[in-house]
């Protein structure tokens, strides 16, 4: 099995009022196409500053990083914005989706990015995805006329569009009750048993049960890497 996403001794320092503050310290990891990982650790911990350089939102200042075998970490903004647009898709916490748009128009919005021209076939793929999450009769509606866990529905079918390498999720669950976290680890179960490949950072233990893999991190370093297999 080859792996899609791989770091070698990574490290990430932020300067503050001229003082170096060590938030990663010589991570190495590799994550193989089709894994389902659960990142956890307390705050603090390094877990979404390591989320945020696995999906090029942040830069390593040490170290190296490869995605699908091409080493990303020393890119220039324009590449990584095209390696973000192309290969990445990420689910938040707070949706982020724009109000202005419906639920297709939101689908569609990493396909502009792409500068892809929007025509039929593309309609036909946003209607597919909206109709897969369970949002084929609400396509017209704006994110005000949804529930958290239909606004989330939006996000993980734009997060699809694309057809990404690695699906990211920041706490996807983090803002939904009991019930409709559920359904949304249910549909990304789904995704990844059909061959997605998933990065969670989630604190709640039982939302990490629902992935293959749970890694937590502590003080900067992995402090345990585990399989639910």
């Amino acid at each position: 099995m080859s792996y899609i996403v791989r770091i070698v001794d990574l490290h990430k320092y932020y300067y503050l009022g001229g003082e170096a503050l060590h938030v990663l310290k010589g991570l190495n990891l590799e994550i193989f196409e089709g894994d389902f990982v659960a990142l956890m650790g307390p705050s603090g911990s390094g877990k979404s500053t390591l989320l945020n350089i696995l999906g090029c939102l942040d830069r390593l200042s040490d170290g190296k990083y490869e995605l699908s075998e091409v080493d990303v970490s020393h890119m220039a903004d324009d590449e990584l914005s095209e390696v973000r647009s192309r290969y990445l898709g990420f689910i938040f916490q707070s949706y982020n989706l724009l109000p202005q748009y419906t639920v297709v128009e939101n689908i569609e919005v990493p396909l502009l990015y792409q500068n892809i021209k929007l025509n039929e076939i593309t309609k036909q793929r946003c209607l597919a995805l909206a109709d897969m999450v369970g949002l084929g009769s609400r396509l017209d509606h704006r994110p005000f006329q949804l529930s958290g866990g239909q606004q989330q529905r939006v996000a993980i079918a734009r997060a699809l569009v694309n057809d990404p390498h690695v699906i990211l999720a920041d706490e996807p669950t983090g803002n939904l009750d009991t019930k409709t976290s559920v359904e949304i680890m249910t549909m990304l179960r789904k995704l990844n048993q059909a061959g997605k490949t998933i990065i969670m950072v989630t604190h709640e233990n039982d939302i990490a049960e629902w992935a293959r893999r749970v890694i937590r991190l502590r003080d900067g370093v992995i402090e345990s890497d585990i399989r639910n297999d």
